[in-house]
């Protein structure tokens, strides 16, 4: 770890966040001697955010923690083009209708993670249609377009990646880098905005913005980057064989959630307590110290507090409670997800309403395999019909459960 001066970088690099900084020295000297308001900017492009993107929410929550200003850029106009950082395709394109919803939708995530207000290091949220939906395109093209060079954006991964897997790239795409190094400069002059920080995979879009405000106003502004988030197995942190894991209550339960960090890998559990909690240095220090089985309880006190962190304290005991009930006690927790059945259903659609199986065949697969229990016997007949008048547990392997209800 560096010696850092600022409580902000200190902070960043003792939980891990820390992979790339534009003038560490410079930011460090900045933080340490006012505040920095500082942004990250998060597409609309669904009507909540995912796992994934939570290192980077957390990011802004550290950031206010250190006694600095979070602003959360939504991408309403940048939506609109599409970011091709990490993606083999196009985008599907929204309208401004949906692109409204989902940001009225994502925000509730951001007021679990920041306090928002009028004070010098509450939390803000703007939307850079603001300024992007006014732009002339000759204006952009004669203000902005002469400070980059197609020889430089070539380089970036973001472009590279794809024309690499000859994969199309559209020229709408490709202004993305232009439109988001704008942002930057505009915030630095609408809000005083100095820095901005996202994932290892936006650096080349962020040092445009740091050259762009140079450039164009003689600005100094700077940039961080996290390290990619990656499961042990070398997983895209947010994704499941059973789908993105939401943030957004009303897409994901606050039981699912829970467990989806309960079934953390063992070489996880550490450096997730460090980035997705705010639990204090010393306590991770001593939860590392387990080994075996009792690494469990480590487990346990990462999906409580990150469950506890967005869902509430309330939500986190229930379920808890409710996996202690269904994987020890082998019973039917209240918290399980459930599918209310009008008298009878068959085993296979059964399987597909509560979200075990993603099509028939996949559900017909999983009883041929033996991995599928109704109130822990084990079924194999694809064509059973299920007749439910009291509660049914059907369970998909060891960590899936759920409940049919009449």
């Amino acid at each position: 770890m560096t010696a850092f001066s600022s409580s902000l970088l200190r902070l960043l690099d003792e939980r891990g966040y820390i992979h790339q900084v534009t003038d560490a020295a410079a930011l460090d000297a900045l933080a340490a001697s006012q505040i920095v308001p500082g942004y990250i900017g998060f597409d609309a492009t669904a009507p909540s955010l995912h796992v994934g993107s939570l290192v980077q929410i957390m990011l802004l929550r550290r950031l206010q923690q250190a006694g600095h200003k979070p602003i959360v850029l939504m991408g309403g106009g940048t939506t609109k083009v599409g970011d091709p950082s990490g993606k083999d395709e196009s985008r599907k394109m929204l309208g401004a209708h949906d692109i409204a919803a989902n940001i009225a939708s994502i925000r509730r995530v951001f007021e679990h993670f920041l306090v928002f207000g009028d004070g010098p290091t509450d939390a803000v949220m703007v939307d850079n249609d603001e300024w992007l939906g006014k732009l002339g395109y000759l204006d952009m093209l004669r203000t902005v377009g002469p400070h980059f060079t197609i020889n430089r954006m070539m380089t970036f991964d973001s472009v590279k990646l794809r024309l690499d897997r000859e994969q199309p790239l559209t020229f709408l795409e490709f202004n993305y880098m232009i439109l988001q190094a704008y942002d930057f400069r505009e915030l630095a002059l609408r809000l005083g905005c100095r820095l901005q920080m996202g994932g290892s995979d936006q650096w080349g879009n962020i040092v445009n913005g740091v050259e762009l405000a140079r450039r164009m106003d003689g600005a100094e502004v700077y940039g961080v980057t996290t390290p990619l988030i990656t499961t042990a197995d070398g997983a895209k942190m947010g994704k499941t064989a059973a789908g993105a894991v939401w943030l957004n209550p009303d897409m994901l339960s606050a039981y699912d959630y829970w467990q989806f960090w309960r079934n953390t890998a063992d070489a996880d559990v550490v450096r997730f307590l460090k980035l997705f909690t705010d639990l204090p240095l010393d306590r991770i220090a001593e939860l590392e110290k387990l080994e075996g089985a009792a690494i469990n309880e480590a487990k346990i006190v990462l999906a409580n507090q990150a469950t506890i962190m967005l869902h509430g304290s309330d939500a986190a005991a229930s379920a808890e409670a409710t996996a202690r009930d269904t994987f020890a006690g082998g019973g039917a927790g209240e918290d399980l997800p459930t599918l209310r059945v009008d008298g009878e259903i068959g085993l296979v659609a059964a399987l597909t309403g509560l979200g075990f199986a993603a099509s028939n065949g996949e559900a017909r697969r999983k009883i041929g395999e033996g991995a599928v229990r109704l109130d822990g016997v084990a079924v194999t007949d694809q064509a059973l019909v299920i007749t439910v008048t009291d509660p049914v547990k059907l369970s998909l392997g060891k960590k899936k459960h759920g409940l049919l209800i009449g």
